[in-house]
Protein backbone atom coordinates (compact mmCIF):
# COMPACT_ATOMS: atom_id res chain seq x y z
CA UNK A 1 0.00 0.00 0.00
CA UNK A 2 2.83 2.54 0.90
CA UNK A 3 4.44 1.59 -2.41
CA UNK A 4 1.60 2.78 -4.33
CA UNK A 5 0.84 6.26 -2.75
CA UNK A 6 4.30 6.51 -3.20
CA UNK A 7 4.13 5.64 -7.21
CA UNK A 8 0.36 7.82 -7.11
CA UNK A 9 2.35 10.85 -5.68
CA UNK A 10 5.67 10.65 -7.96
CA UNK A 11 3.12 10.14 -10.91
CA UNK A 12 0.16 12.17 -10.20
CA UNK A 13 1.87 15.06 -8.55
CA UNK A 14 3.79 17.88 -10.42
CA UNK A 15 7.56 16.78 -9.13
CA UNK A 16 8.43 20.47 -8.10
CA UNK A 17 4.80 20.43 -5.94
CA UNK A 18 5.95 17.10 -4.13
CA UNK A 19 8.80 18.75 -3.18
CA UNK A 20 7.64 21.74 -1.96
CA UNK A 21 5.23 19.68 0.19
CA UNK A 22 7.72 17.70 1.32
CA UNK A 23 10.23 20.74 2.53
CA UNK A 24 7.65 23.53 3.35
CA UNK A 25 5.29 21.09 5.18
CA UNK A 26 7.40 17.96 5.96
CA UNK A 27 10.45 18.80 7.12
CA UNK A 28 10.08 22.45 8.53
CA UNK A 29 6.58 21.36 9.44
CA UNK A 30 8.29 18.39 11.66
CA UNK A 31 10.68 21.39 12.94
CA UNK A 32 7.92 23.79 14.05
CA UNK A 33 6.72 21.07 16.29
CA UNK A 34 10.12 20.49 17.64
CA UNK A 35 10.63 24.48 18.64
CA UNK A 36 6.98 24.37 20.00
CA UNK A 37 7.76 21.49 22.28
CA UNK A 38 10.88 23.38 23.44
CA UNK A 39 8.46 26.29 23.72
CA UNK A 40 6.29 24.73 26.20
CA UNK A 41 9.46 23.13 28.68
CA UNK A 42 10.27 26.85 28.55
CA UNK A 43 6.64 27.86 29.78
CA UNK A 44 6.22 29.99 26.48
CA UNK A 45 3.49 29.91 24.08
CA UNK A 46 2.88 30.15 20.66
CA UNK A 47 0.94 27.44 17.97
CA UNK A 48 2.71 25.70 15.24
CA UNK A 49 -0.38 25.56 13.02
CA UNK A 50 -2.71 28.85 12.81
CA UNK A 51 -6.40 28.35 10.98
CA UNK A 52 -7.12 31.79 9.25
CA UNK A 53 -10.01 32.98 8.06
CA UNK A 54 -9.20 35.24 5.27
CA UNK A 55 -13.00 36.26 4.35
CA UNK A 56 -16.29 35.75 5.41
CA UNK A 57 -18.24 36.18 2.24
CA UNK A 58 -19.20 32.67 0.29
CA UNK A 59 -21.28 32.03 -2.51
CA UNK A 60 -22.91 28.97 -0.95
CA UNK A 61 -25.71 28.98 2.06
CA UNK A 62 -24.87 26.07 4.21
CA UNK A 63 -27.18 24.37 6.80
CA UNK A 64 -25.10 24.53 10.28
CA UNK A 65 -22.59 27.34 9.23
CA UNK A 66 -21.64 29.37 12.03
CA UNK A 67 -20.10 31.66 9.61
CA UNK A 68 -21.56 35.40 8.58
CA UNK A 69 -21.16 34.53 5.25
CA UNK A 70 -24.24 37.19 4.50
CA UNK A 71 -22.83 40.03 6.42
CA UNK A 72 -21.05 42.59 4.74
CA UNK A 73 -17.81 41.44 3.52
CA UNK A 74 -14.95 41.84 5.31
CA UNK A 75 -11.37 40.46 4.84
CA UNK A 76 -7.80 40.43 6.35
CA UNK A 77 -6.03 42.54 4.01
CA UNK A 78 -2.64 41.45 2.29
CA UNK A 79 -0.28 43.62 4.92
CA UNK A 80 -1.96 42.35 8.15
CA UNK A 81 -1.44 38.92 6.53
CA UNK A 82 2.16 39.17 5.67
CA UNK A 83 2.80 40.41 8.86
CA UNK A 84 1.40 37.75 10.24
CA UNK A 85 2.89 35.09 8.86
CA UNK A 86 6.26 36.28 8.71
CA UNK A 87 5.95 37.00 12.77
CA UNK A 88 4.82 33.08 12.84
CA UNK A 89 7.70 32.26 10.21
CA UNK A 90 9.57 33.32 12.66
CA UNK A 91 8.64 31.35 15.48
CA UNK A 92 9.20 28.30 13.08
CA UNK A 93 6.10 28.32 11.62
CA UNK A 94 5.32 26.92 8.48
CA UNK A 95 2.09 25.44 7.71
CA UNK A 96 -1.28 27.17 7.36
CA UNK A 97 -4.80 26.46 7.24
CA UNK A 98 -7.03 29.21 5.14
CA UNK A 99 -10.57 29.16 5.93
CA UNK A 100 -13.91 31.28 5.04
CA UNK A 101 -16.29 31.87 4.07
CA UNK A 102 -14.64 30.74 0.37
CA UNK A 103 -11.22 31.66 0.39
CA UNK A 104 -11.28 32.21 -3.34
CA UNK A 105 -13.24 35.09 -2.84
CA UNK A 106 -10.74 37.17 -1.62
CA UNK A 107 -9.09 38.91 -4.65
CA UNK A 108 -5.50 39.29 -3.16
CA UNK A 109 -5.33 35.77 -1.99
CA UNK A 110 -2.86 35.09 -4.61
CA UNK A 111 -0.91 37.89 -3.78
CA UNK A 112 -0.66 36.79 -0.04
CA UNK A 113 0.70 32.56 -1.58
CA UNK A 114 2.92 33.91 -3.96
CA UNK A 115 4.33 36.25 -1.05
CA UNK A 116 5.34 33.40 1.14
CA UNK A 117 7.26 30.53 -1.35
CA UNK A 118 8.81 29.48 1.87
CA UNK A 119 5.86 28.28 3.64
CA UNK A 120 2.92 25.84 3.04
CA UNK A 121 -0.70 26.40 2.39
CA UNK A 122 -4.00 24.38 2.42
CA UNK A 123 -7.41 26.10 1.12
CA UNK A 124 -10.40 25.12 2.38
CA UNK A 125 -13.36 25.91 -0.57
CA UNK A 126 -15.95 24.65 -2.42
CA UNK A 127 -14.39 24.32 -5.15
CA UNK A 128 -16.72 26.63 -7.21
CA UNK A 129 -13.64 29.24 -8.23
CA UNK A 130 -11.41 27.06 -9.50
CA UNK A 131 -10.94 27.31 -13.08
CA UNK A 132 -8.72 25.96 -15.20
CA UNK A 133 -6.90 29.41 -15.07
CA UNK A 134 -6.56 29.26 -11.13
CA UNK A 135 -5.62 25.39 -11.16
CA UNK A 136 -2.53 26.53 -13.43
CA UNK A 137 -1.39 29.68 -11.14
CA UNK A 138 -1.93 27.23 -8.10
CA UNK A 139 0.36 24.68 -9.82
CA UNK A 140 2.91 27.89 -10.81
CA UNK A 141 2.86 28.89 -6.76
CA UNK A 142 3.54 24.80 -5.94
CA UNK A 143 2.98 25.46 -2.06
CA UNK A 144 -0.66 25.17 -1.87
CA UNK A 145 -2.82 22.29 -1.41
CA UNK A 146 -6.29 22.64 -2.21
CA UNK A 147 -8.67 21.11 0.06
CA UNK A 148 -12.25 20.90 -1.73
CA UNK A 149 -15.38 20.21 0.36
CA UNK A 150 -17.76 17.54 -0.99
CA UNK A 151 -20.70 16.95 1.28
CA UNK A 152 -22.67 14.06 -0.40
CA UNK A 153 -24.87 13.42 -3.68
CA UNK A 154 -26.32 15.85 -6.15
CA UNK A 155 -29.47 15.95 -4.18
CA UNK A 156 -27.73 16.40 -0.42
CA UNK A 157 -25.27 18.59 -1.91
CA UNK A 158 -28.09 21.00 -2.69
CA UNK A 159 -29.61 20.71 0.37
CA UNK A 160 -27.28 20.62 3.14
CA UNK A 161 -25.31 23.71 0.88
CA UNK A 162 -28.51 25.92 0.01
CA UNK A 163 -28.42 26.02 -4.31
CA UNK A 164 -28.33 24.02 -6.70
CA UNK A 165 -25.69 22.53 -9.07
CA UNK A 166 -23.41 22.68 -6.09
CA UNK A 167 -22.04 19.35 -6.71
CA UNK A 168 -21.13 19.68 -10.90
CA UNK A 169 -19.45 23.29 -10.11
CA UNK A 170 -17.59 21.29 -6.91
CA UNK A 171 -16.03 18.58 -8.71
CA UNK A 172 -15.32 21.16 -12.05
CA UNK A 173 -13.22 22.28 -10.18
CA UNK A 174 -11.34 19.45 -8.52
CA UNK A 175 -10.97 18.31 -12.18
CA UNK A 176 -9.21 21.57 -12.84
CA UNK A 177 -7.11 20.79 -10.17
CA UNK A 178 -6.08 17.24 -11.26
CA UNK A 179 -6.23 18.27 -14.38
CA UNK A 180 -2.80 20.36 -13.64
CA UNK A 181 -1.27 17.97 -11.52
CA UNK A 182 -1.76 20.13 -8.13
CA UNK A 183 -1.54 18.51 -4.75
CA UNK A 184 -5.01 18.04 -4.13
CA UNK A 185 -7.30 16.69 -1.44
CA UNK A 186 -11.25 15.98 -0.81
CA UNK A 187 -12.77 16.85 2.46
CA UNK A 188 -16.24 15.80 4.08
CA UNK A 189 -18.29 16.93 7.58
CA UNK A 190 -19.82 13.91 8.27
CA UNK A 191 -23.56 13.61 9.43
CA UNK A 192 -26.66 12.15 8.92
CA UNK A 193 -27.14 12.71 5.75
CA UNK A 194 -24.02 12.02 4.14
CA UNK A 195 -22.75 9.05 6.70
CA UNK A 196 -23.73 6.06 4.39
CA UNK A 197 -23.10 7.49 0.79
CA UNK A 198 -19.09 8.89 1.61
CA UNK A 199 -18.23 6.17 4.40
CA UNK A 200 -17.44 3.73 2.42
CA UNK A 201 -14.78 2.24 0.02
CA UNK A 202 -16.55 2.87 -2.77
CA UNK A 203 -16.40 6.55 -2.59
CA UNK A 204 -12.27 6.29 -1.35
CA UNK A 205 -12.03 3.87 -4.56
CA UNK A 206 -13.42 6.75 -6.78
CA UNK A 207 -11.11 9.51 -5.33
CA UNK A 208 -8.11 7.75 -5.83
CA UNK A 209 -9.46 7.04 -9.48
CA UNK A 210 -9.54 10.80 -9.78
CA UNK A 211 -6.11 11.16 -9.02
CA UNK A 212 -6.82 12.98 -5.15
CA UNK A 213 -4.12 12.28 -2.80
CA UNK A 214 -5.49 12.63 0.43
CA UNK A 215 -9.06 12.63 2.02
CA UNK A 216 -10.45 14.15 5.53
CA UNK A 217 -13.17 13.46 7.30
CA UNK A 218 -14.51 15.96 9.26
CA UNK A 219 -17.79 15.38 12.33
CA UNK A 220 -20.36 17.93 11.66
CA UNK A 221 -20.18 20.60 14.64
CA UNK A 222 -23.79 21.61 15.34
CA UNK A 223 -22.96 25.62 16.03
CA UNK A 224 -24.09 28.80 14.94
CA UNK A 225 -27.04 30.62 14.23
CA UNK A 226 -28.39 27.48 12.44
CA UNK A 227 -27.21 24.80 14.34
CA UNK A 228 -29.37 21.49 13.28
CA UNK A 229 -28.32 19.38 15.72
CA UNK A 230 -30.28 16.62 13.71
CA UNK A 231 -27.53 16.45 11.80
CA UNK A 232 -25.30 15.35 14.28
CA UNK A 233 -23.78 11.78 14.58
CA UNK A 234 -24.32 9.57 17.30
CA UNK A 235 -21.45 8.23 19.68
CA UNK A 236 -21.93 4.91 17.43
CA UNK A 237 -21.60 6.76 13.96
CA UNK A 238 -17.94 8.54 15.36
CA UNK A 239 -16.65 4.97 16.52
CA UNK A 240 -17.47 3.60 12.99
CA UNK A 241 -16.29 6.78 11.71
CA UNK A 242 -13.22 6.17 13.71
CA UNK A 243 -12.66 2.37 12.72
CA UNK A 244 -13.32 3.24 8.99
CA UNK A 245 -10.36 5.58 8.88
CA UNK A 246 -7.56 3.42 10.78
CA UNK A 247 -8.76 0.24 8.46
CA UNK A 248 -8.52 3.03 5.02
CA UNK A 249 -4.92 3.77 6.12
CA UNK A 250 -3.68 0.27 5.86
CA UNK A 251 -5.58 -0.52 3.25
CA UNK A 252 -5.85 2.20 0.44
CA UNK A 253 -2.86 4.30 -1.46
CA UNK A 254 -4.57 7.86 -0.09
CA UNK A 255 -3.36 9.76 2.72
CA UNK A 256 -6.36 9.93 5.19
CA UNK A 257 -6.14 12.79 7.52
CA UNK A 258 -8.22 13.19 11.16
CA UNK A 259 -7.64 15.77 13.91
CA UNK A 260 -9.37 13.78 17.17
CA UNK A 261 -7.23 11.30 17.79
CA UNK A 262 -3.78 10.43 18.71
CA UNK A 263 -1.23 7.81 18.00
CA UNK A 264 -3.18 5.32 20.51
CA UNK A 265 -6.62 6.43 19.61
CA UNK A 266 -7.08 8.43 22.39
CA UNK A 267 -9.72 11.77 22.16
CA UNK A 268 -8.18 14.81 21.76
CA UNK A 269 -8.76 18.80 20.93
CA UNK A 270 -5.94 20.08 18.78
CA UNK A 271 -7.17 23.83 20.40
CA UNK A 272 -6.44 22.37 23.70
CA UNK A 273 -3.55 21.19 22.87
CA UNK A 274 -1.97 24.17 22.13
CA UNK A 275 -1.55 22.83 18.42
CA UNK A 276 -3.94 25.44 16.81
CA UNK A 277 -5.79 28.76 17.12
CA UNK A 278 -8.09 30.40 14.83
CA UNK A 279 -7.94 34.01 13.54
CA UNK A 280 -11.47 35.26 11.40
CA UNK A 281 -11.76 37.36 9.05
CA UNK A 282 -11.81 40.64 11.47
CA UNK A 283 -8.84 39.65 12.79
CA UNK A 284 -9.82 38.22 16.18
CA UNK A 285 -7.75 35.11 18.14
CA UNK A 286 -10.35 32.92 19.11
CA UNK A 287 -9.70 29.25 20.63
CA UNK A 288 -11.33 27.31 17.34
CA UNK A 289 -13.44 28.45 14.46
CA UNK A 290 -16.69 27.47 16.61
CA UNK A 291 -15.83 29.10 19.74
CA UNK A 292 -16.73 32.34 18.47
CA UNK A 293 -15.37 34.89 21.31
CA UNK A 294 -11.81 36.45 22.01
CA UNK A 295 -10.31 38.81 23.67
CA UNK A 296 -7.35 39.43 21.61
CA UNK A 297 -6.74 40.39 17.87
CA UNK A 298 -3.78 40.37 15.04
CA UNK A 299 -4.32 44.16 15.06
CA UNK A 300 -3.01 44.46 17.92
CA UNK A 301 -0.13 47.04 18.52
CA UNK A 302 2.02 44.22 20.52
CA UNK A 303 3.95 41.72 18.27
CA UNK A 304 1.95 38.82 17.54
CA UNK A 305 4.18 36.01 19.68
CA UNK A 306 3.53 38.45 22.48
CA UNK A 307 0.02 38.53 21.85
CA UNK A 308 0.00 34.52 22.14
CA UNK A 309 1.88 34.54 24.83
CA UNK A 310 0.52 36.88 27.48
CA UNK A 311 -2.69 36.02 26.29
CA UNK A 312 -4.61 34.71 29.44
CA UNK A 313 -8.09 33.97 27.95
CA UNK A 314 -6.56 31.73 25.31
CA UNK A 315 -4.37 29.97 28.26
CA UNK A 316 -7.47 29.67 30.74
CA UNK A 317 -9.37 28.21 27.35
CA UNK A 318 -6.24 25.59 27.09
CA UNK A 319 -6.45 24.93 30.87
CA UNK A 320 -10.41 24.74 31.61
CA UNK A 321 -10.45 22.48 27.96
CA UNK A 322 -7.90 20.22 29.83
CA UNK A 323 -9.24 19.60 32.94
CA UNK A 324 -12.55 18.50 31.78
CA UNK A 325 -12.63 16.21 28.85
CA UNK A 326 -10.30 15.08 26.41
CA UNK A 327 -13.29 16.14 23.55
CA UNK A 328 -14.94 19.37 22.11
CA UNK A 329 -15.85 21.50 24.96
CA UNK A 330 -17.87 23.68 23.42
CA UNK A 331 -20.43 20.24 22.45
CA UNK A 332 -20.05 18.78 25.63
CA UNK A 333 -20.12 21.78 28.03
CA UNK A 334 -21.07 25.08 26.48
CA UNK A 335 -21.99 26.03 29.75
CA UNK A 336 -17.84 26.23 30.70
CA UNK A 337 -17.70 28.22 27.71
CA UNK A 338 -19.69 30.76 28.77
CA UNK A 339 -18.30 31.31 31.82
CA UNK A 340 -14.87 31.07 30.28
CA UNK A 341 -16.27 34.14 28.17
CA UNK A 342 -17.35 35.98 31.34
CA UNK A 343 -14.63 35.47 33.08
CA UNK A 344 -12.22 37.23 30.76
CA UNK A 345 -14.66 39.71 29.30
CA UNK A 346 -14.42 38.03 25.86
CA UNK A 347 -16.15 39.85 23.26
CA UNK A 348 -18.77 38.30 21.31
CA UNK A 349 -16.71 38.07 17.66
CA UNK A 350 -19.43 37.26 15.39
CA UNK A 351 -20.48 39.63 13.45
CA UNK A 352 -24.24 38.63 14.12
CA UNK A 353 -23.67 39.26 17.59
CA UNK A 354 -26.02 36.54 18.50
CA UNK A 355 -23.13 34.08 19.86
CA UNK A 356 -23.68 34.03 23.41
CA UNK A 357 -27.68 33.45 22.96
CA UNK A 358 -26.69 30.64 20.38
CA UNK A 359 -24.23 29.19 23.18
CA UNK A 360 -27.21 29.28 26.02
CA UNK A 361 -29.65 27.81 23.83
CA UNK A 362 -27.35 24.88 22.68
CA UNK A 363 -27.79 21.37 23.44
CA UNK A 364 -25.22 19.22 24.93
CA UNK A 365 -23.54 17.13 22.15
CA UNK A 366 -21.35 13.79 22.59
CA UNK A 367 -17.93 14.70 20.90
CA UNK A 368 -15.24 12.19 20.33
CA UNK A 369 -14.31 10.98 23.89
CA UNK A 370 -15.64 7.96 25.20
CA UNK A 371 -14.05 7.11 28.23
CA UNK A 372 -16.36 3.44 28.39
CA UNK A 373 -15.37 2.29 25.11
CA UNK A 374 -11.92 1.06 24.34
CA UNK A 375 -9.73 3.62 22.36
CA UNK A 376 -9.00 2.64 18.28
CA UNK A 377 -5.23 2.72 18.17
CA UNK A 378 -3.22 3.65 14.75
CA UNK A 379 -3.00 0.29 12.71
CA UNK A 380 -0.45 1.72 10.09
CA UNK A 381 3.31 2.04 11.28
CA UNK A 382 3.24 5.31 9.18
CA UNK A 383 0.76 7.34 11.56
CA UNK A 384 1.47 5.75 14.42
CA UNK A 385 4.93 7.32 13.82
CA UNK A 386 3.88 10.53 12.51
CA UNK A 387 1.51 11.10 15.43
CA UNK A 388 3.86 10.18 18.49
CA UNK A 389 6.09 12.87 16.82
CA UNK A 390 3.93 15.37 16.42
CA UNK A 391 0.31 14.81 16.45
CA UNK A 392 -0.40 14.54 19.87
CA UNK A 393 -1.54 16.30 23.49
CA UNK A 394 2.03 17.75 24.65
CA UNK A 395 1.19 16.45 28.36
CA UNK A 396 -1.67 18.78 28.83
CA UNK A 397 -3.79 16.14 29.53
CA UNK A 398 -1.37 14.28 31.77
CA UNK A 399 -0.82 18.03 33.83
CA UNK A 400 -4.64 18.81 33.91
CA UNK A 401 -7.09 15.99 33.32
CA UNK A 402 -9.05 14.57 35.78
CA UNK A 403 -12.01 11.96 34.59
CA UNK A 404 -14.02 12.81 37.57
CA UNK A 405 -14.67 16.26 36.15
CA UNK A 406 -16.38 15.12 32.64
CA UNK A 407 -20.19 14.78 32.50
CA UNK A 408 -21.87 12.77 29.70
CA UNK A 409 -23.32 15.46 28.04
CA UNK A 410 -26.54 12.97 27.58
CA UNK A 411 -27.21 13.81 31.25
CA UNK A 412 -25.98 17.64 31.09
CA UNK A 413 -28.54 20.33 32.39
CA UNK A 414 -29.04 23.87 30.30
CA UNK A 415 -26.48 26.06 31.80
CA UNK A 416 -28.47 28.84 34.10
CA UNK A 417 -25.94 31.61 33.70
CA UNK A 418 -25.91 34.75 36.45
CA UNK A 419 -24.10 37.29 34.67
CA UNK A 420 -23.93 38.78 30.84
CA UNK A 421 -21.35 38.49 28.68
CA UNK A 422 -19.30 41.61 28.65
CA UNK A 423 -19.20 43.53 25.11
CA UNK A 424 -15.94 45.11 24.12
CA UNK A 425 -17.55 46.41 20.75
Amino acid sequence: MYLRLAKRMLLETDKRLLWKLGWNMGFKGWRSVQKHKRRLKQGKFFPPYLYISVINSCNLRCTGCWVDVAAKQSKIDVDAMNRMITTAKKMGNSFFGLLGGEPFMHKELFEILEAHPDVYFQVFTNGHFITDEVAKRLRKCGNVTPLISVEGTETISDQRRGKSDVLSATMTGLQNCLNNKVMTGVCTSLCQTNFDDLLREEWIDRLIEMGVLYTWYHVYRPMGPDPAPELALTPEQQRTARQFVVDMRCKKPIIVVDAYYDADGKALCPAATGFTHHINPWGDIEPCPIIQFAKDSIHDERPLDQVFNESEFLTDFRKTTAEHTRGCIVLERPDLIEALADRHGAKDSTARKTALAELRAATPHNSQYSPDLEPIPEKSWAYRLAKKIAYHDYGVYDKHFDEKNWQDPKLAEPPTPESELVQLK
